[in-house]
């Protein structure tokens, strides 16, 4: 065994044991009384509720629907935000006229945007997919800001003395140097579509993990609610691992 599958046998060990122990805690806890099964269900009655759930085809058939969703939120925020972004670290005078909007509407949380996304968008998809783009947009935005501006001046003269035409400067130069900053965002905005899919599923909606767990919330199942906590944190995990995965992939200099 190599120096690197060991250590990553024991980063894998570590996370095992964490989570043992966690378990570990909250059985002992349940099991002499200091948690109360309403409000904190045990670890075998969320495991069951996950079963049946599976089994039921309920909690699939939500998870599916969510990850539509937030994939279409996603893919549209980082689109503007990307482009948009490179327009605007390139362009003075852009950053100007549109600094101030940013900064105003930047700190509004997408849920204060429930009762005019429904006044725009009426109770379809539509107002949902807009939320979940909100949720994602200005933190990539703002970070393919930074990266654009944050390019080494070195790279900027090397370009300039060689006369290098105006887009493979961008292509070749800018964009790679902001890479690191784009994928950055483009993690954290994924992060922030996650967070953003329960709000977006209160607008007048039936299915997805939001509604799972507001209408579990609702009849007090309490257990339902955790394995859609659980789902969202488990499948936002394994989708922020494919994307650190494609950064790899992509800034082998990096």
């Amino acid at each position: 065994m190599n120096k690197t599958t060991a250590k990553k046998a024991g980063y894998a060990a570590e996370y095992i044991v964490l989570v043992a122990a966690i378990i570990g805690v909250w059985i002992v806890m349940g099991s002499t009384g200091k948690l109360n099964p309403v409000i904190m269900p045990s670890p075998s009655k969320v495991g069951g509720t996950i079963i049946s759930l599976i089994q039921s085809g309920e909690l699939l058939e939500n998870l599916g629907i969510s990850v539509v969703r937030v994939l279409q939120g996603y893919l549209l925020a980082s689109i503007l935000g990307i482009v948009l972004g490179i327009l605007i670290g390139l362009s003075n005078h852009l950053d100007r006229l549109t600094g101030l909007l940013i900064q105003l509407i930047k700190p509004i949380p997408p849920i204060a945007w429930i009762p005019l996304v429904i006044l725009w968008f009426g109770i379809g998809e539509g107002g949902k997919i807009f939320l979940i783009f909100l949720g994602g947009f200005f933190t990539i935005l703002i970070n393919v800001i930074d990266g654009i501006r944050q390019t080494d001046i070195k790279l900027i003269e090397v370009s300039t003395s060689m006369e290098t035409p105006f887009f493979k400067h961008i292509f070749m130069m800018v964009i790679p140097s902001a890479a690191p900053n784009i994928f950055t965002g483009l993690r954290i905005g994924l992060s922030s579509c996650w967070m953003c899919v329960v709000a977006a599923e209160l607008v007048s909606s039936t299915t997805g993990l939001g509604y799972l767990i507001m209408n579990a919330r609702q009849f007090g199942k309490t257990d339902i609610v955790i394995v859609g906590m659980l789902t969202i944190g488990i499948t936002g995990k394994i989708m922020d691992s494919l994307l650190k995965l494609a950064e790899k992939l992509v800034i082998r200099w990096n």
